[in-house]
Parts: structure tokens; sequence; C-alpha cells
């Protein structure tokens, strides 16, 4: 019976220490991910909720920082460069900061992503752009608070900010035109040297056509000749052995040698000399 007793204890208390109880959260996470233009724009954010409570000037004081939501940082990602501001933006994550006045805000877009909150020592260097923008005060009241991409064109998108009866939003521009200039441009001119190059790659190790493979490893040459490169060389020099031709697998597996050395890369340099070795 003692024994009994025992295990009973021991599995109860095993269970207690092991049980994990699940709530909701009260400021529950939020992700958008959208696409303007050719740019992938993400965004993600907590979200309180008023409760009877007085937000911006109460809750949320006017003229300090404020971590733009709850919990951990507000945190939005580009794909590309971006404007903010007219000020360019490169790509990556950014902490989402903000400075809640009556009349205008200030929105902060910050590098270190890994402060909870706002940071104990703030860093003027780590702010990649900022935008005072105004308040517009909303006819209703936004029980939750809200981020959101709206007014999408093409070429822009504007984050905009919803809490209680404001309204405060930034325009940011994606490089669309120029994203699209560049596809045309590559499309209308034809294959580059590494398309050349990498379909040859694949005829070869998928022992497909390797007299095509030839063609396009040369043109993938010829096209980079103003800035050879020891792996593409190296290359040439098998697809031109498989096919057949001693002569120019030879020269390519030198001029292959010549760069790698250059570019004191020893596992090419060994490649090459075992190959030149062995066709010598």
């Amino acid at each position: 019976m003692k024994n009994l007793l025992m295990i009973a204890l021991v599995f109860v208390a095993s269970f207690t220490a092991n049980a994990q109880i699940e709530t909701p959260q009260p400021s529950p996470e939020a992700k958008i991910e959208q696409k303007v233009g050719l740019t992938d724009l993400t965004l993600e954010f907590s979200r309180p909720s008023m409760r009877g409570r007085a937000i911006f000037g109460d809750l949320v004081p006017y003229g300090e920082m404020w971590r733009t939501g709850a919990n951990k940082n507000t945190v939005i990602t580009f794909s590309d460069d971006v404007k903010i501001g007219g000020k360019e933006v490169k790509a990556g994550s950014y902490a989402v900061f903000t400075k809640p006045n009556k009349s205008s805000w200030d929105i902060v877009f910050y590098t270190d992503t890994n402060n909870w909150g706002t940071p104990k020592a703030w860093d003027e260097n780590k702010v990649a752009a900022k935008v005072t923008t105004d308040v517009m005060n909303m006819p209703m009241k936004m029980e939750t608070f809200t981020m959101l991409f709206d007014d999408l064109t093409n070429n822009s998108a504007v984050l905009g900010i919803l809490w209680e009866d404001v309204f405060v939003g930034v325009t940011i521009e994606v490089p669309t035109a120029a994203k699209v200039k560049a596809n045309i441009n590559k499309v209308m001119n034809g294959p580059g040297a590494a398309d050349y190059y990498a379909a040859a790659r694949y005829n070869l190790e998928s022992n497909g056509d390797i007299k095509q493979a030839v063609v396009w490893i040369d043109k993938a040459i010829d096209m980079s000749k103003d800035d050879p490169k020891f792996w593409m060389l190296r290359q040439q020099s098998l697809i031109h052995a498989k096919a057949g031709n001693k002569k120019e697998a030879i020269k390519a597996a030198k001029a292959s040698l010549k760069l790698a050395e250059e570019a004191d890369n020893a596992g090419y340099v060994k490649m090459n000399k075992e190959f030149l070795k062995e066709w010598e």
C-alpha cells in the first residue's frame, strides 16, 4: 500500500512540474506580408487593446520614444533597398520606433532589432531613416492597435499606424521601375555568362549533350574574358576533356590554374594540377 501511495505521489509531482497552462496573450502577435511592385515587405508586431484606457498622452506619453505596440520590437523587413522620407534604406530588417505628439509623430527605422522595447542607450548612428508625419484624427476609435500597408501602387505603399482615434502614415518607395528595366534588359540582351555557364555545367554533370555544353561554356568564357573566373575555366577544361578536345582542355586548365594560384585557392590549384598531370 505504501509503495502504491509513493508511486502516486511521484506521478502527481511529475505531472505538476511538467504541466503548462496555455492562455491567450493580452497583446497577440501579428504578421503581415505584402508585395509592393516587385519588393516584399514583412511586418511583425504585437497588438495591445485600449480596454477602457486613454492611450496617447496618457498610457503612451507625448514626446517620448515608444516601442510602437507591445512586447518585443515591431520589426519591418524589406527585400530590396527602399526609400523612406527621401532617404535610401538598405534591404534588411529594422525596428520601428515612434515618438507620438498631439499633432505629429516621429517615425524611426532603427537598425538594431534586438531590443525589448526602446533601447536603453539610444544610438543615432543606428537610425536608418526618420520621418515626421502629421496626425490624422479618426471619427471613430480603433480598439486594438493596428498597423497595415495601404495606398498600394507599383512604386510605393503607406505604412499606417492606427490606435484610439489616431492615424499616422509614412510612405515607403520601392525600386520597381529599376527592377523592371533590369529584367527587360536581361531578357532583351539574351543570356549572360552565368546563364551559359550554368547550362553547360548542368549538361556536363547530367550526361547531357556535351557538344551543346562546349558551345555554351565557350560562350560563357568569351563573355567574361575581361574578368575571367578560375572556376568557370575549370569547367571549360572538364567539358572539353569529355568532348575529346584535349588541346582546348589543357589550355583552359592552365588558365584556371594561373588564376587559382593568384587567388590563393588551394583546392582549385590541386584539381587543375592533377588534371594537367593526367592529360599532359
